[in-house]
């Protein structure tokens, strides 16, 4: 009798862990805002004993709320005065109080690393405080006031000025990372939190060949025309409707000038299908702020008309061919625009829709923010030191093992405050190991890089690396690594260490 009630025992536990196992996960949502906002910034006098014209400088920033305390990342890039393509990365902390239902105040602080075009930057760390007032309406709110930006590493940019602000609310769904690569029916998901409007997104990795068609000169005074500026970058396209979406868009140089050019790209576009779907038609609209390299784009502000067409090639990947112009405003600086990607469309976090397939699958995603050191980072001019930049990584798991990475990092100490990169490539990690605690990882990375002085020739760089994660909890863990990065056509070949925090979750993906 006994050994009957034990079996029925065992027997009825492995029922409930397969029907755990198997059970749908749990929608969680992490509340966050996006917001924009501008500061014009009183810039030193320069060597000649000139004033220079204030720095209009933009950020765009996403926050997750943790109560009434948020923390995120956030870019800013110059817009207005001499500086185009002065760019920063980096992290924002702060507190929300509210005085009534509607009216609050907004303190944090925001530390990064970055610079360019020329500017007295130092090594790039810098911190950037404020104070707001800030006003919440349905679904937006705006703050405004008083803001000091210090680039106090050897860097000669101290101001106090005003700052405004725009914020909107946004909510992630998610699931826990543990639930990546599990897969269910979407007859199962449509009877579970899961069944609601899925979100639909795509991710393109290009080359753009950016041709000079106007006599714009670099900051030498050299002339820039009938050159061809070749950049690699990445696009993400996330859908309104069946038809309007907007996009953001970041390139690099990697061939065609001396490194360090880069432009960021905000706008909005309408996509028209036929061929049963299998051909896309896009056109784009966008504005947002580029230069460096060489490249003399005032202050900063570029627009962005262009047309595409794709061609469905296998399963949700599409080829895309571009045309248009990127130009300043002025036409100072005007190129003509051709480029080839490829391109992944997929539905984010729902099963609303009706689908050809059967089933969807969680997929794995981690944001991971690290400080690099790079050891005797070879310089074009100033003595050889070492080079310190914040990075952020963005990897997106085809696999439990196997995923694709995206990096950009600035630098923020060394004396080489305009240096900056934008990398892609793979990663394969292990499974976790030391009672679930920790695995390792092996990665391989390629793209544009410079400024700062760094010798990286035309820009196009390699970075291997392995390296370590600790879990701490279900979505945290530490995270370090050892590499070395070799710039093809220049003198930078060091090893670097690097040591940072790691986000995980999985989202739902169906096609």
């Amino acid at each position: 009798m006994k050994k009957s009630l034990f079996i029925l025992a065992l027997i009825f536990c492995q029922l409930m862990q397969a029907q755990d196992k198997n059970s749908i996960p749990t929608l969680k949502t992490l509340e966050g805002f996006l917001s924009v906002d501008f500061l014009s910034i009183d810039m030193p006098t320069n060597d000649l004993g000139t004033d220079e014209d204030h720095m209009g400088f933009t950020g765009i920033h996403y926050n997750l709320k943790l109560n009434n305390f948020y923390t995120g990342l956030g870019m800013y890039g110059a817009v207005r005065g001499k500086r185009g393509g002065f760019f920063t990365l980096g992290v924002n902390a702060g507190y929300k109080s509210y005085l009534s239902k509607k009216l609050f105040i907004d303190t944090g602080i925001h530390f990064g690393g970055g610079g360019g075009a020329g500017a007295p930057d130092g090594g790039g760390a810098f911190i950037l405080p404020h104070l707001n007032l800030g006003l919440q309406f349905q679904k937006f709110s705006l703050t405004g006031g008083y803001s000091y930006i210090n680039f106090f590493d050897a860097g000669n940019i101290i101001s106090h000025q005003l700052n405004f602000g725009l914020q909107v609310p946004i909510t992630i769904a998610s699931a826990n990372i543990d639930d990546a690569e599990k897969e269910f029916s979407i007859k199962n998901l449509k009877k579970s939190e899961w069944n609601r409007k899925p979100r639909r997104m795509s991710f393109m990795m290009h080359l753009n060949n950016l041709s000079v068609e106007k006599s714009a000169t670099n900051q030498r005074g050299e002339t820039l025309l009938g050159k061809t500026i070749r950049l690699a970058g990445f696009e993400i396209n996330s859908y309104t409707n069946d038809h309007w979406f907007y996009f953001a868009k970041f390139d690099g140089a990697y061939d065609g000038i001396r490194a360090g050019y880069m432009n960021i790209i905000l706008g909005a576009g309408y996509h028209f299908s036929f061929n049963q779907k299998r051909t896309n038609i896009l056109t784009k609209f966008g504005m947002g702020a580029g230069g460096g390299g060489g490249v003399d784009s005032q202050g900063g502000v570029l627009i962005y008309p262009d047309i595409s067409i794709e061609q469905h090639i296998a399963s949700n990947i599409y080829l895309s061919v571009n045309k248009g112009l990127l130009m300043s405003p002025n036409s100072y600086f005007k190129t003509s625009t051709f480029g080839v990607g490829l391109k992944y469309y997929t539905n984010i976090n729902g099963v609303l829709e009706n689908y050809t397939t059967s089933d969807a699958k969680f997929k794995g995603f981690e944001v991971i923010v690290k400080q690099d050191a790079y050891f005797n980072a070879k310089r074009m001019l100033l003595p050889t030191e070492n080079l310190h930049q914040i990075s952020v990584q963005l990897n997106y798991f085809l696999n439990k093992n196997l995923y694709l990475a995206g990096q950009t990092s600035f630098a923020n100490f060394g004396n080489a405050g305009a240096y900056a990169e934008g990398i892609v490539g793979l990663g394969l990690q292990s499974n976790y190991f030391m009672n679930d605690k920790v695995n390792v990882f092996v990665q391989g990375l390629i793209g544009g890089a410079g400024g700062g002085d760094i010798s990286t020739g035309e820009g196009l760089i390699m970075k291997p690396s392995a390296g370590f994660n600790y879990k701490l909890n279900t979505n945290l863990a530490l995270r370090g690594a050892a590499g070395y990065v070799k710039a093809r056509g220049g003198e930078l070949s060091s090893p670097f260490i690097n040591l940072g925090v790691r986000y995980q979750l999985s989202f739902l993906n169906s096609k």
